[in-house]
């Protein structure tokens, strides 16, 4: 049985949620109902809306976003967050140490042939150095719990995560339309989010930088699924939403085109993946780079947040040697657990998935977004010796995880007020400071007994509470 995050076993309410219970019974039966429908109208209007690629009308689609909210303690809080801290610290030394000396591959504590032969490594990014050492600066750390005190880390989001704006517009929404429940509760802001980024931002300029560094959101463009997030976090940020034809290369530098002419650009905070960030470097077919970007990268003329090759770090393969990153580098013990994880060109985990697959979730190691996924529960036969053949074909390409049994919070649905299974995506931000806001994205399956949270898959968002003083 899943953990209910509101109500124990006996059927009393958790402590966290009480206030928020007491709240709850006092409204009118159509209440939510009808605030629920006021923020669809609202989010439509203003445009927060995401594409999904592969869909044949291109059309934008609104995600679900429920009206109560996952309310997590103070206690609880404080212990994630300093886990998801401690891990991003640890994936930053690794990158370092993989781009400069490879001591982990040297110690045997991470095979080479892993690393070295993964299509997410950047050979051209070997003894550049960074500002500060940081490589990521901003992760996605999608958690899980499925107890009381049982949290995992499900997966770390390296390269460009995303989600962030919904998190803030949720947040904002709620405080919309229930401003009486903020006076009730001791939420914690997650406002200052965009302010702690560009911060960060502006922290790792390079040693080049004269003056006030100028930082600028590098986009794909409009028809990015993600692109309302980029417009919305360069307008909080108060920066420049750029596209590669924006930008160009002269004298060693990259400068930004503008109606008074070339401006400096000294930091880029890039939504576009390393493949099309540079063609004279990378895919040279692509149009959404900046040629000679690479260059004045080596040579210390401009940063990139997140740097070019991180997405090493957040293959799900690699994801399997956190904890002994967190040892090697750390020297401490890891905070949050992973969750156990079959590696499947190891045979005797080929040979045991493979029995088992009707029990098991298996992954792409560098998928993403709920796809190139097979959830074995809840897949026909047919599916199911689909993806036989897929990891017999290619076995490295795969790995393979318990079905987790993720916890429940109340959510509106049809039928009233209702349990459904969620996660969480905390944002830690890395630059002067290690750090993160008490909040994050959670992520509902809305289709009852669904473990399915994306916002591709059907999924929809709750604004998450982080309690600053835990209720006796």
């Amino acid at each position: 049985m899943a953990y209910d995050e509101m109500k124990s076993q006996a059927g009393g309410v958790r402590a966290p949620y009480r206030t928020y219970e007491n709240w709850l019974l006092s409204l009118p039966p159509d209440l939510l109902r009808r605030k629920h429908e006021e923020a669809d109208m609202l989010f439509r209007r203003l445009g927060i809306t995401f594409a999904v690629y592969g869909d044949q009308d291109g059309t934008e689609r609104l995600i679900p976003f429920d009206t109560v909210p996952r309310i997590i303690a103070a206690k609880e809080w404080k212990h994630l967050s300093t886990g998801c801290c401690q891990r991003v610290r640890a994936l930053n030394a690794f990158l370092t140490d993989l781009y400069h000396g490879q001591d982990i591959l040297k110690a045997g504590i991470i095979p080479k042939e892993h690393v070295l032969t993964n299509n997410m490594f950047r050979k051209e990014m070997m003894g550049i150095d960074v500002a500060r050492d940081v490589y990521v600066h901003v992760a996605g750390i999608d958690l899980v719990r499925t107890g009381e005190n049982d949290f995992y880390v499900l997966e770390d989001n390296l390269r460009s995560p995303s989600g962030v704006s919904y998190m803030l517009e949720n947040r904002a929404m709620m405080m919309r339309l229930f401003p009486d429940l903020f006076a009730r509760h001791r939420v914690a802001a997650v406002d200052d989010y965009p302010d702690i980024l560009i911060k960060n931002l502006r922290s790792v300029a390079p040693a080049k930088c004269k003056g006030d560094p100028t930082v600028v959101m590098m986009t794909p463009g409009y028809y990015n699924s993600a692109y309302f997030e980029h417009a919305f976090l360069a307008e909080q940020m108060g920066i420049e939403l750029v596209e590669g034809r924006d930008l160009f290369v002269s004298d060693g530098l990259v400068w930004m085109r503008t109606t008074r002419g070339p401006k400096r650009v000294d930091v880029i905070y890039r939504r576009i993946d390393d493949d099309f960030m540079d063609p004279d470097a990378f895919n040279p077919d692509s149009t959404l780079g900046v040629r000679g970007l690479l260059d004045v990268y080596r040579n210390g003329g401009v940063t990139l947040a997140n740097a070019i090759g991180t997405g090493v770090a957040d293959d799900k393969a690699t994801y399997t040697y956190v904890p002994e990153m967190i040892r090697f580098y750390l020297g401490e013990e890891p905070i949050l657990n992973n969750v156990p994880t079959w590696r499947l060109e190891r045979d005797d985990d080929r040979k045991y998935v493979l029995e088992h697959l009707g029990e098991l979730v298996v992954k792409e190691v560098q998928g993403a977004g709920g796809y190139g996924m097979l959830v074995g529960p809840t897949s026909t036969k047919a599916q199911i010796e689909e993806f036989r053949l897929r990891i017999l074909a290619n076995p490295s390409n795969y790995i393979a995880q318990p079905t987790l049994a993720l916890s429940t919070v109340p959510t509106l649905v049809e039928q009233g007020i209702a349990p459904r299974h969620v996660d969480l995506r905390p944002y830690v931000l890395a630059g002067e400071t290690v750090t993160l806001v008490p909040g994050g994205l959670t992520r509902v399956a809305l289709t009852e007994g669904s473990l399915v949270v994306n916002s591709s898959q059907g999924g929809g968002t709750k604004d998450t509470w982080v309690l600053e003083n835990d209720p006796c």
